[in-house]
């Protein structure tokens, strides 16, 4: 795993000193070697830092050109198929004489024989990358296909002086001499409801994401214009559309080829010069790809897990009983609420764009706690994406099925019915009913189930709104101008008969990358530590999307499939318990210990000073989580994180 970045820039006085400087503030994606290089004749620069995982040698260096010189490249992630495509290639015209075993110089083989297309087409792994061309001079970005590598790119300065340039994070934009640090307020609109960026965007003006699956070409003759051209290479809606016409009825035969397809993916994953370890929370996922790579190992797998002391929080017993029963070299790390709540003041500098997911703090003291042990460590990542694990697949559709037959005007009075009695009032009726059928904070879900009863019009609508804090009918971001994104793009979805896998391939193609693969990749890249995730191999989520519905979600219960893969290394009472995330009691903390710390960043004035959001909306929100009515503490963490990043980077 490394960190690249670079640009085009003709104007630069000392681009090779800019070049190291860049690199150096993300310096911890890659400790162990850097690389710089510049071509004054075209105005481009590569910038690379290195974490040796595969081939520790000078062979592994970079940035590295190709055998023939017309390419050089700077590359962050892993091909785990490389030495397939090194015996491909062998059968080629190519007469290659090797200088190392690294996957970088076999993808830069391939480049020559077949073109960048064809090559990613056939890689296996997770990625991103800049190439330059000597040839045709011209700059090609490359994402792997669902976005487990991050790249972002932009344009800095204007007219002669404008600079293209691209890197891991935004910290290579902020040192540039011409970066501006003007904030788009339509993509902080976007996270407010998210708690993420989505790609393309970035949180400032003229920077994005270059989208997975994609290939960005710039051409120096097309630098003042401003003009580049992007290529798709793969389609996950393709794949999705493919799966669901080529489905597999028979249960036994899906179950033995999902298990052989993981424990490929496993096994190509399990490979490093360096020590390698995994991920354990007892669930399902991980206790998959353990249960897969323990199989395969002759030595016991180094296994990572952190407890809680938090009541309700503490999944680490039933780790531990799995590791057990599997036979790893189990670590466990307790964790106390202190050291948890000390991990804050670091997020806005871990994450470098507001982000707001919570679990960004065990997930941090998880990859801390394994990088003391290895360098490499497998993940259980996106296996409720491709097998129907969020609840939101399990109740959604059980939600609307109960309002649809209302017609709409009848559903938005009724809604206007319950809102009319105050949070207070549903709470006193929720106490005068019996002890075994009453419900916690009643009126704050009567609020919430009222809220959806109002607005929205198809079950698409109400999982829209359930992946959502902040309504977008709330004027909360001043100056907010409406950027789409791909939930809005209906036509992604249409012909897809079954809700729940609509929701899959949008969870899949929004929330994984924008929140999940995110969280991890800064989390991990924070201590030098490289993760991945054998259920994104794209032949294990091909195959996944061949099975039916019936074979994910069944009897009320998601990963139906990937459960009986599971059942034939771990016993099926080792596993089954409700979904637990991975979570912590933020939304106490607020109220507690925290209080003081965020009544700080929510301070009518200073709200009003910076100028981002209209401030009421805030504060009554604010009100209402410290006096108990509501739970708010998703809402109040999005506008948190961003408050505490602005600090840090404005």
């Amino acid at each position: 795993m490394c960190g690249i970045a670079g640009f085009i820039d003709l104007c630069s006085k000392e681009p090779l000193q800019l070049l190291k400087k860049i690199g150096e503030t993300i310096a911890y994606r890659g400790p162990d070697d850097s690389g710089e290089w510049y071509d004054c004749v075209s105005g481009i620069g590569l910038s690379h830092r290195r974490l040796s995982v595969v081939d520790l040698s000078y062979t592994g260096h970079q940035p590295m050109f190709s055998t023939s010189g017309r390419y050089v490249i700077v590359f962050n992630g892993e091909i785990y198929n490389h030495l397939n495509i090194r015996s491909e290639l062998l059968k080629s015209s190519l007469s290659q004489v090797w200088r190392g075993h690294s996957d970088t110089e076999t993808l830069l083989a391939g480049f020559e024989v077949w073109g960048v297309k064809r090559t990613l087409e056939l890689a296996v792994g997770m990625f991103a990358f800049a190439l330059w061309d000597t040839v045709s001079k011209c700059l090609i970005l490359g994402r792997d296909r669902f976005g487990e590598k991050p790249l972002y790119y932009g344009w800095l300065g204007k007219g002669q002086s404008q600079s293209f340039v691209f890197g891991s994070e935004l910290k290579v934009f902020r040192v540039h001499p011409m970066f501006d640090h003007s904030i788009n307020r339509g993509a902080l609109s976007l996270y407010m409801r998210h708690c993420y960026i989505p790609a393309p965007y970035s949180i400032y003006n003229d920077i994005f994401k270059l989208q997975p699956g994609h290939i960005l070409t710039l051409h120096v003759d097309d630098f003042a214009q401003k003009k580049i051209h992007f290529e798709q290479y793969w389609s996950f809606h393709e794949l999705v559309c493919h799966g669901l016409h080529e489905q597999i009825h028979q249960e036994s035969e899906a179950v033995s080829m999902l298990d052989s397809a993981l424990r490929v993916a496993v096994a190509q994953q399990a490979v490093a010069d360096v020590p390698l370890g995994a991920f354990l929370s007892g669930g399902v996922d991980s206790s998959t790809i353990v249960a897969l790579m323990q199989e395969q190992s002759d030595r016991p797998v180094q296994t990572f897990t952190v407890g809680f002391d938090e009541a309700g929080f503490d999944e680490a017993p039933h780790a531990s009983a799995v590791a057990r029963h599997i036979g790893t070299e189990h670590h466990e790390l307790r964790v106390t609420a202190d050291d948890a709540r000390a991990i804050i003041p670091l997020l806005p500098g871990l994450y470098d764009e507001p982000f707001a997911d919570s679990s960004q703090i065990p997930t941090y003291m998880v990859c801390r706690a394994a990088r003391q042990n290895v360098t490499v460590a497998l993940s259980g990542d996106a296996g409720d994406e491709l097998f129907g694990g969020y609840n939101r697949y399990l109740w959604t559709g059980s939600i609307w099925n109960r309002i649809a037959w209302l017609p709409p005007v009848l559903r938005q009075t009724i809604g206007s019915c319950i809102q009319k009695y105050p949070v207070e009032a549903w709470d006193k009726l929720s106490f005068m009913l019996p002890a075994n059928h009453g419900i916690t904070r009643l009126g704050d879900k009567a609020h919430k189930l009222a809220y959806r009863m109002k607005t929205v019009t198809s079950l698409d609508d109400l999982y829209k709104s359930l992946v959502t804090e902040w309504p977008q009918n709330i004027d909360l971001v001043i100056g907010d101008n409406h950027l789409p994104t791909q939930l809005d793009n209906q036509e992604l979805v249409a012909g897809i008969r079954d809700a729940e896998h609509r929701m899959m391939l949008w969870d899949t193609l929004t929330y994984m990358p924008g929140d999940i693969l995110t969280k991890v990749d800064r989390a991990a890249m924070a201590v030098s530590l490289e993760t991945r995730i054998p259920f994104l191999d794209h032949r294990v989520v091909e195959l996944a999307w061949r099975f039916p519905l019936d074979m994910k979600i069944r009897g009320g219960q998601g990963k139906h499939i990937l459960r009986q893969v599971l059942y034939k290394y771990v016993p099926k009472e080792l596993i089954e318990r409700p979904k637990a995330g991975f979570a912590i009691p933020v939304g106490q903390w607020l109220r507690g210990p925290l209080r003081d710390w965020a009544e700080a960043l929510l301070d009518e004035k200073r709200l009003s000073i910076e100028g981002y959001f209209h401030p009421a909306r805030i504060r009554e929100v604010w009100r209402q989580h410290l006096s108990q009515t509501h739970d708010w503490t998703a809402r109040l963490w999005v506008v948190l994180m961003f408050q505490a990043w602005l600090e840090e980077n404005q």
